[in-house]
């Protein structure tokens, strides 16, 4: 199993790369929305959906993601986004209240958190892609969701004894949340001392590094409280020993519209 996960780890982080590094902004988008479209099927199966109608509400989705992109004028994306972080702090609400079921258990409202969770996903990556330093913005979103979710790990299996939110994930502790947050701190005064950004903008940085920090773990925590109510323990079976695309991404739906919102308050950073 081990060598499995790190098998198709590998592969990820080598598609993930070329995607950021090698393909131009329009093939990045529709590379962005393949991935939506079968996160949106998978979140189908979380709102209980089966056979046609999973396949159209995950075409539904992609279909809005094309709205957004042609119709949509660019600088209404930091409104898109703001209403997603508005959407998250209430997703944190409902994390922190879990296992209260008001608010997200008929179909129609899972079906609709889907889209909001899905879709500001992609506009953000393609808004990050979009900057003038698109690509190093990418990679450092993927190293503070991959810091966070390694630096927990790590932390949580030396020191765990405390546990976090064990009604919505058991596994997690707070003393894993402490390391993943050193961890994207750090990353955070790398990339600023590597930019070597102005003290004022270090501190920004390392703040917006906090903050994107604490959306990954949030976003996490998300989809495990409606993989629980499911009564599932992966989203999918598309990727061999990690589970489903949501598995992998579910702090990325979280993390990307906060840090790019950080970034639109920010942009000299």
């Amino acid at each position: 199993m081990i060598k499995q996960r790190l098998l198709t780890a590998l592969v990820l982080g080598v598609i993930v790369l070329v995607g950021v590094f090698l393909l131009p902004l329009q093939g990045f988008a529709l590379g962005c929305a393949f991935v939506m479209l079968l996160a949106a099927l998978e979140w189908a199966n979380l709102g209980t959906l089966n056979g046609a109608a999973k396949w159209l509400y995950a075409f539904a989705i992609v279909g809005l993601i094309a709205l957004v992109y042609f119709l949509l004028p660019e600088a209404l994306d930091v409104w898109l986004l703001a209403g997603a972080g508005g959407f998250w702090l209430w997703g944190c609400y409902l994390i922190l209240s879990y296992p209260s079921r008001l608010g997200f258990s008929a179909r129609p409202a899972k079906l609709l958190i889907g889209v909001a969770v899905v879709v500001p996903t992609w506009v953000a990556l393609v808004a990050l892609k979009a900057l003038p330093q698109g690509n190093f913005a990418l990679l450092m979103l993927l190293l503070l969701v991959w810091g966070a979710d390694t630096g927990a790990y790590c932390a949580g299996k030396l020191f765990g004894r405390h546990k976090l939110i064990p009604e919505v994930s058991p596994g997690k502790t707070i003393e894993g949340l402490a390391g993943g947050v050193l961890t994207c701190l750090l990353i955070g005064a790398i990339a600023g001392v590597w930019r070597e950004l102005p003290a004022p903008a270090l501190v920004y940085l390392m703040a917006l590094s906090l903050l994107t920090c604490l959306a990954a773990v949030f976003g996490d925590l998300f989809e495990s409280m409606f993989k629980r109510e499911r009564g599932i323990k992966d989203s999918g079976r598309l990727l061999p020993g990690h589970g489903g695309i949501l598995d992998r991404i579910d702090s990325l739906t979280a993390a990307a519209p906060i840090f790019m919102l950080g970034l639109y308050w920010a942009p000299a950073i």
